[in-house]
């Protein structure tokens, strides 16, 4: 020591902090070192200063961590900071956005139970709802997500879970989270709400009704296509008490090095969550010019049909626009084949623009009849609009359709 006075800075009231300090600063832990970036805690296991800690720990009387399968400082650090964003008691953290999701129904189901979730949900969660779950005698029912009236009659009778995405993945579709989760209420269901597409910075589910909120970290809390993850948050007792023990015991742990990457992202997630609703914008107005195009769908576009709903729950419409290309399949896969700039890949929310054609990738397996219900046809095409700059977006998006 060379002599100087340690002073212990007093504790932050988070609660007061704004969102974008929220997501600088929340779940922030220091190492002895002091140092100013995240630490990455690369480590399986963690020692003990005596038999007796180990004992206290396994008891669950020591807050000493005790395996990374049950706990690590630096994903610590990532679902204590993404609570603090979501306006979550508590989060925990998965090995991918899909996993997730099935974390939180495996919680909160059991076999006799029902569930009703909006059929305008990603391909994956379809097959959790309808071919999984039933298999564990679990019944799944699916409605419109925007029909009000769907949802009221599935609900008329006791279901003990609700599922839906809003905007969902790929047709933009919104549900009223503030009536829907009131009456699943009714009905005794908790509701699971995933709102990857919007992240807590457009929307904050939890404050219209939701009971839980899941994400896919993967995308624009990552937001450079680098890392798996995912993310379940909710109330404390459900976490602690219903979650934690089926996570713990089955392990779909996310990695440190992932999470550290996840903490990094929320750091600037407000920052380019602005620039790609800009981008998406000027993207979708650009396209419904074009001759080439049948329909846009974008929130944020007073034609898009729930558009007042979207204003009245988000900040802003986010990044992804979907549009249909005239002239089918074969018109289409001759435009995305044409792009120049803009990648096709089936992820969304990086910083590079992506374009995706449902129907044979991401909504393949849910069916031609599934398909139609949902809207997407063989020219439909789901566009994650990036960081760059959007004019030049655009003239890749006008040239490849002329």
């Amino acid at each position: 020591m060379d002599g100087t006075i340690q002073r212990k800075k007093p504790a932050p009231d988070i609660k007061k902090w704004k969102p974008q300090t929220r997501a600088v600063r929340g779940g922030l832990r220091r190492s002895s070192f002091d140092e100013t970036s995240e630490a990455l805690f690369l480590t399986s296991g963690y020692a003990y200063n005596s038999a007796e800690e180990a004992e206290a720990t396994f008891k669950g009387e020591s807050t000493h961590f005790q395996y990374s399968r049950f706990g690590n400082p630096t994903v610590s650090m990532f679902q204590d900071r993404l609570a603090a964003l979501e306006g979550a008691e508590a989060c925990i953290a998965t090995a991918t956005g899909m996993s997730a999701v099935f974390y939180a129904l495996l919680a909160l189901l059991k076999s006799g139970d029902r569930i009703v979730a909006a059929r305008q949900l990603f391909g994956s969660c379809h097959y959790i709802i309808n071919e999984l779950l039933p298999k564990y005698g679990i019944k799944g029912e699916f409605v419109d997500g925007g029909d009000l009236a769907q949802w009221e009659k599935a609900l008329s009778t006791p279901a003990q879970a609700v599922l839906f995405e809003s905007p969902s993945n790929p047709m933009l579709d919104i549900v009223d989270v503030k009536a829907v989760c009131d009456l699943a209420h009714k009905a005794g269901a908790q509701v699971v709400l995933d709102n990857a597409f919007a992240t807590p910075i457009l929307q904050r589910p939890l404050e219209f009704g939701a009971d839980v909120v899941v994400h896919s970290a993967t995308k624009y809390i990552d937001g450079q296509g680098r890392a798996l993850g995912g993310a379940i948050l909710g109330s404390r007792s459900f976490i602690i008490d219903k979650l934690q023990p089926i996570t713990r015991n089955t392990g779909p742990s996310i990695s440190p090095f992932n999470a550290w990457v996840f903490v990094k992202g929320l750091e600037t997630l407000g920052l380019r969550i602005d620039r790609h609703c800009a981008n998406a914008r000027k993207v979708a107005d650009a396209l419904a010019k074009n001759p080439k195009i049948g329909r846009v769908l974008y929130p944020g576009r007073p034609d898009h049909p729930q558009h007042a709903l979207a204003a009245r729950q988000m900040s802003n419409f986010g990044g992804v626009v979907t549009f249909d290309i005239k002239g089918g399949k074969n018109a289409t896969f001759e435009a995305l084949n044409r792009l120049q700039l803009v990648d096709i890949s089936n992820n969304l929310g990086d910083a590079k623009s992506m374009v995706t054609h449902p129907a044979t990738t991401t909504h393949m397996r849910i069916g031609a009849e599934e398909r139609a219900k949902l809207g997407i046809g063989d020219g439909t095409v789901r566009i994650s609009v990036g960081l760059e700059d959007a004019d030049d977006v655009i003239a890749d998006l006008t040239q490849a359709l002329a």
